[in-house]
């Protein structure tokens, strides 16, 4: 039966997208309780950690992680049921309402959802069936989470990056993406670079232009894919990060004095290298030499 499922999957690359696509929903809606709560978790753990450390009495919360309390409502306290919580399915019927007290719901969070099936469906078409697109899909939604919490937060937590560093590495020893060499020398290299960035920077004006958080993360690229891949990554994400930033400062008035998190740019630039890096490189060599 797995077999004949493995070769269903290996001869149809549209049913291998369509399964694809709708488990990405799935996850979608997972990724949604990811980004709200880690970062309230780690807040809380950081508190305690504080508490402790100064001998004060710890508070006693309840508990609060990926699974518990079940999700709620924020205004009425009402316990979203399990047909309530179908990806998308949920807030199409209810109309963006919640079911008991008819309060809004952030369209958001189906956004997330669809945007998960979309990048899910994307490296899927790309890789096709394999171990690659395995992997592959665990780094997108990954980064599908670290690039909303570092908009909301300014925050890549390392319950996310170091796990993906160590396992970059791991995939090396088999050759995944990258051989073993490169993925240890593209850790190194990628964590230093940008290191070297914030320190340089810290020297010359007196602020912080990126957090800890941005150094592990390229270095989770370097695993992943070698150190050959860093500078397209960080090429990439200067592209992005321009055209995005002027972009919300003139079509959405944002204010030029607020930072915005350099993590998105990065987690975008890493995911198109992953899928296109070798095109844009043919691309960019090919049109260097016509000029």
């Amino acid at each position: 039966m797995l077999d004949q499922t493995i070769s269903l999957f290996q001869e149809s690359s549209y049913l291998l997208m369509t399964a694809v696509t709708v488990f990405g929903l799935v996850i979608g809606s997972f990724l949604n309780v990811v980004i709200y709560r880690l970062p309230i978790m780690l807040q809380r753990s950081w508190k305690n950690q504080c508490q402790e450390l100064l001998e004060l009495s710890v508070d006693k919360a309840e508990v609060f992680n990926l699974a518990t309390p079940p999700s709620r409502c924020p205004r009425c306290g009402h316990t979203i049921g399990a047909m309530e919580n179908l990806p998308v399915v949920s807030f199409l019927m209810q109309r963006g309402k919640c079911k008991h007290c008819r309060a809004k719901i952030s369209p958001r969070y189906p956004l997330i959802e669809l945007l998960t099936a979309l990048v899910s469906a994307t490296v899927a078409w790309q890789l096709g069936f394999g171990w690659p697109l395995l992997f592959a899909l665990l780094l997108s939604w990954a980064l599908i989470a670290l690039t909303f919490i570092d908009f909301d937060h300014q925050l890549l937590p390392d319950d996310i990056t170091l796990p993906l560093i160590w396992l970059g590495l791991l995939l090396s020893v088999f050759d995944i993406f990258t051989d073993m060499q490169s993925s240890i020398i593209g850790a190194v290299t990628g964590y230093l670079s940008l290191w070297s960035v914030y320190q340089l920077f810290k020297l010359l004006t007196g602020k912080e232009g990126m957090g800890y958080g941005d150094f592990k993360l390229l270095a989770v690229f370097g695993a992943w894919f070698g150190w050959q891949s860093l500078p397209m990554v960080i090429l990439l994400s200067s592209l992005v990060g321009a055209v995005i930033g002027v972009s919300l400062i003139i079509f959405l008035g944002r204010d030029r004095q607020l930072p915005i998190p350099f993590g998105p740019y990065l987690a975008t630039a890493g995911w198109l290298a992953m899928l296109w890096g070798d095109e844009i490189t043919r691309g960019y060599l090919s049109y260097m030499v016509q000029t």
